[in-house]
C-alpha cells in the first residue's frame, strides 16, 4: 500500500519553519527531494546545516535562516530573504513549536508566555508574512502543522495544547477571510498524531520520568507525505492516522469519558520508565546544540504508514471501488434471479 507522497511541479519555493528537526526537518527533505528550493527556519545552527545538506542530497537547493518564530521582525526579514534568494514563496509550512512536562499547578507564567509565543504566536507570524506575499499573486498555500491536540487536551502538556488549540481557531477564522475576499490562497491544518522526533529529548520537563510520544507512534516521514498530498490537493484540513481520528471524534462524542480516561491512564502514556537526568538541557529559550535530525529514539516502535491516512487521501478511488462493487453485486443477483426464474 503506497501513500501520497508527489508534491505539484508548481511548488517551487517553500517555507519550513521548525526545520532542523523533526517533522520540519522530514518535510524539508521530502520537498527536496523534488527539486524545490527551500527556506529553512530555526534557531538552531546545527541542525539548519544538517537540514540544508538533507535537502541538497536530495536534489533541492536550501538556504539556511537562524529565526525565532517568537518574534514577528525575524520571521518578517527571513521571508524577504528567502524571495530575494529564490523568488516568490509558494508553499509556506508552520511547523516550529516548543513544549513543557508539567502539571498546570507546576507550571510559571514564563513558561506558558514562552510556549504560546513560539507554538501559536510562531504560526500567525508565519502565516502573515506568507500572507503579506502570497495575497498580491492570489496563489500560494500555507500549511498548518498542527496535531489531535488542537481538539483534545492531555494532562501535562496544558500550554502546548492551548497553543495548538489556538492555532486551529486562527486558522478558521483566516481561511473564513480568505473565502470572503474571493482569495485563492489556500490555506490547510494537517492534524498529527505522536510522533518519533527529537522533541521529547529536548523539551523542557518537571516529571521524574523522561517523556515520550504517546503510543501508538509513527515517523515523521509519514508527516511529511501527508503535508506533501495536502499542497497538492488543497484539502483544508487533514487527519493523520488512527489515533487522531479516535481522538477527534471521541472528544465530539464523549468528551467527559475521555477526560476521566486521560485522568487515569494519559500519565503513564507520556512517560517512559526512565528517570530524567537532572543535568538534561531543553530548548524552551534556547536551543540545544548539536544536530538532531528528524527521528527519535523510537525507531522500534514507530510506524512508517498510516492506514487512515491511505483511506483518508484515496476517497475517490474507494467510492469509486465502492459503486463498482454494488454495480457487480447488482448484476450477479440480476442474473441470479434470472437462472432461477427459468426454472
Amino acid at each position: 500500500m503506497s501513500e501520497p507522497n508527489e508534491f505539484d511541479s508548481d511548488s517551487n519555493v517553500v517555507v519550513v519553519t521548525g526545520a532542523s528537526a523533526g517533522v520540519g526537518r522530514a518535510t524539508a527533505r521530502a520537498f527536496g527531494e523534488r527539486g524545490a528550493k527551500v527556506g529553512l527556519l530555526a534557531r538552531g545552527e546545527e541542525g539548519l546545516e544538517g537540514a540544508r545538506e538533507d535537502v541538497e542530497a536530495a536534489g533541492g537547493e536550501a538556504i539556511t535562516i537562524p529565526t525565532d518564530v517568537a518574534n514577528a521582525d525575524e520571521v518578517e526579514d527571513a521571508a524577504e530573504t528567502v524571495e530575494a534568494e529564490f523568488g516568490p514563496i509558494d508553499v509556506w509550512v508552520n511547523n516550529a513549536m516548543v513544549s513543557v512536562f508539567s502539571p498546570a499547578a507546576e507550571m510559571t507564567a514564563d513558561d506558558y508566555r514562552r510556549v504560546t509565543e513560539v507554538t501559536y504566536l510562531g504560526y500567525v507570524h508565519g502565516t502573515l508574512a506568507a500572507l503579506d506575499r502570497m495575497r498580491p499573486r492570489d496563489e500560494g498555500t500555507i500549511v498548518q502543522v498542527g496535531s489531535a491536540l488542537a481538539y483534545r487536551g492531555i494532562p501535562l502538556q496544558s500550554a502546548y495544547c492551548g497553543s495548538k488549540h489556538a492555532i486551529q481557531g486562527f486558522t478558521e477564522s483566516v481561511r473564513t477571510e480568505l473565502i470572503h475576499d474571493d482569495c485563492d490562497v489556500q490555506l490547510s491544518m494537517v492534524q498529527m498524531p505522536a510522533m518519533n522526533t527529537p522533541q521529547f529529548e529536548w523539551s523542557k520537563t518537571r516529571l521524574p520520568r523522561k517523556p515520550q510520544p504517546v503510543p501508538p507512534i509513527y515517523q515523521p516521514e509519514v508527516a511529511a507525505r501527508a503535508i506533501a498530498w495536502t499542497v497538492d490537493n488543497g484539502r483544508d484540513e487533514l487527519w493523520v492516522g488512527t489515533p487522531t481520528l479516535k481522538a477527534i471524534v471521541g472528544n465530539r462524542l464523549v468528551p467527559r469519558r475521555l477526560d476521566r480516561r486521560l485522568a487515569r491512564g494519559g500519565y503513564d502514556s507520556q512517560l517512559t520508565d526512565e528517570p530524567v537526568d537532572p543535568d538534561r538541557e531543553h530548548n524552551l529559550h534556547e536551543p540545544v546544540s548539536g544536530d538532531f535530525g528528524a527521528r527519535g529514539p523510537y525507531d522500534e516502535r514507530a510506524r512508517d504508514r498510516s492506514v487512515e491516512l491511505w483511506v483518508s487521501t484515496h476517497r475517490r478511488t474507494l467510492a469509486f471501488a465502492a459503486v463498482l462493487v454494488v454495480g457487480l453485486a447488482a448484476a450477479l443477483l440480476d442474473r441470479l434471479g434470472s437462472w432461477l426464474g427459468s426454472d
